[in-house]
């Protein structure tokens, strides 16, 4: 009894509010329409690539429900531009409803082919309009987009729509394999990069055999997810970088990056791949680079005692990238004036043993997207393979002269050595950061009195760079690098990154000392 009488009196309470409702009455819009912004900059892309959704939020400020009679792109079905009004898709909808003192969200992409016009320089500002309604009531909020051209580097698929992957002696042993990377060898006529547009690469971009990838100054190199550059057996890199007159600006450096163009990807790591230095390649050479926002921004393999160093990298920066910087293994390496900053794992990792020389240069590791393992510089003269069989081989020499190894953890610089193979390496007038606390190494190679392995070294002060967080790692006027390289060692390298002379007095690292209040 008790439950039918629960039952009625619910019944009654739904019937009685039900008819005591009103129904919805929308009015018609009347040109009130209230706008997060009065025009949205979608940035800029590259030709025939979609743009990122960008939004706009649109208001009712009024106490009564309205209907927009219309909300359309002003070149209509023609328009580049893609809308989603209320979680529908398209260019023109109709009596769009919108409660008292509510907002709603439009959602806006575009792709566009800048072949169907002429443009300026390699690049167009394409314009349109969302418009709320017409007449009298008529509101726009604009659109604006930079499309840039570009030349397009990217695998072939096959009439299964198989993407073309990469066959080469991956293994050294002189058969060709077919492997698991996506991407194509280069032609004969993509073998030189310039600056009159960019280039973006899907999949890894090749260079066969014997043959020479060369990047002029000024060149923009934009990669997609998961792709790269591979330097095969007897190939070489060149990146013919020159000074830049406008630092802002870069105009004469070379620059390895993601092909998102906005924003909001402008400093996020891992948006591709590697400049992979495969075992065989041979006089790897880079001049004024700028390499950001890889997984790994340089992959250098094997070839320690060629008779040149399989990489000589100068003048170059390295940051954002979401595991190491430069990554080492069993090679050699000769850097100069080359920073590095924000790796997820170390700036540079020289592992499984080598042959490195650095001079003046800023190992520096700034992370903080999330915990990393290893320090900014990280050495060792072994590799554990997954049957926990261990392999060692020399590390013919690691020298590091007048160089900044720093960064915001403690300490930035590991030696993991293997007595059964050599482990030779000296620290010649540094700044470090290594202090003394019970989670640090301990041992011989950590011994800063034994002036064959340390000389002339500065552990754990301040570097006092001018802006980490934005990669501005050049040292201020009271900083302890200042005048703390070794003036033999300075004239190997005259000048600093940024063409500063450096011989009167040589401070420690890629840059002479600045006023940080500029």
């Amino acid at each position: 009894m008790k439950r039918i009488l629960s039952f009625v009196i619910t019944i009654s309470v739904l019937i009685f509010w039900s008819s005591c409702r009103k129904d919805f009455n929308f009015d018609p819009s009347t040109g009130n329409l209230e706008f997060s912004k009065d025009t949205v900059y979608l940035d800029t892309v590259f030709t025939n690539i979609g743009s990122s959704t960008y939004n706009l939020k649109v208001y009712n400020r009024s106490n009564n429900d309205i209907v927009i009679p219309t909300v359309r792109l002003g070149e209509g079905q023609a328009s580049n531009y893609r809308l989603n009004v209320d979680g529908m898709s398209g260019k023109e909808f109709q009596n769009i409803e919108l409660l008292a003192k509510d907002s709603m969200f439009i959602f806006i992409e575009t792709t566009f082919d800048i072949q169907s016009v002429v443009a300026a320089n390699n690049q167009f500002l394409y314009t349109d309009a969302i418009e709320f309604d017409s007449g009298s009531n008529l509101q726009k909020v604009e659109l604006v987009t930079l499309v840039k051209d570009a030349v397009f580097i990217y695998p072939n698929r096959d009439a299964q729509g198989i993407v073309e992957t990469l066959t080469f002696d991956a293994d050294g042993d002189g058969m060709d394999n077919e492997t698991t990377l996506q991407g194509r060898f280069l032609e004969d006529s993509e073998l030189t990069f310039n600056n009159e547009k960019p280039y973006v690469i899907y999949g890894y971009a090749a260079v066969d055999e014997g043959k020479t990838l060369t990047i002029n100054a000024g060149a923009r190199v934009h990669f997609h997810a998961n792709s790269g550059l591979l330097i095969t057996n007897n190939a070489s890199l060149k990146v013919n970088g020159q000074l830049s007159v406008d630092q802002e600006l870069m105009e004469n450096e070379v620059t390895f990056e993601g092909d998102r163009l906005e924003p909001l990807f402008e400093n996020i790591p891992g948006q591709w791949g590697t400049i992979w230095l495969f075992s065989g390649s041979i006089d790897n050479q880079i001049n004024y680079a700028t390499i950001k926002n890889a997984t790994v921004g340089i992959l250098v393999e094997n070839n320690q005692n060629a008779p040149i160093d399989k990489l000589t990298i100068t003048n170059s920066q390295i940051y954002n990238s979401s595991n190491f910087g430069i990554l080492g293994r069993a090679t050699s390496i000769t850097a100069e004036n080359v920073v590095f900053n924000k790796a997820g794992q170390s700036a540079f990792a020289g592992t499984y043993g080598g042959k490195y020389n650095f001079t003046h240069c800023t190992i520096a590791n700034y992370w903080t997207s999330s915990f990393r393992q290893f320090p900014a510089l990280f050495l060792n003269n072994f590799i554990i393979e997954e049957n926990n069989t261990t392999f060692t081989n020399d590390l013919i020499a690691a020298n590091f002269n007048n160089c900044i190894i720093y960064g915001n953890d403690n300490p930035e610089f590991m030696l993991e050595e293997d007595n059964d193979a050599a482990f030779n390496f000296k620290f010649t007038n540094c700044l470090m950061r290594f202090q003394n606390t019970t989670n640090v190494p301990t041992g011989p190679n950590y011994d800063f009195t034994n002036t064959a392995l340390y000389e002339e070294i500065i552990l754990y002060q301040d570097p006092k760079f001018k802006d980490v967080s934005n990669n501005m790692m050049m040292i201020c006027e009271d900083s302890p690098a200042i005048s703390l390289g070794d003036s033999n060692v300075a004239m190997q390298v005259p000048n600093d990154i940024l063409g500063e002379n450096r011989l009167a007095s040589p401070d420690a690292g890629s840059y002479q000392n600045t006023n940080c209040d500029d």
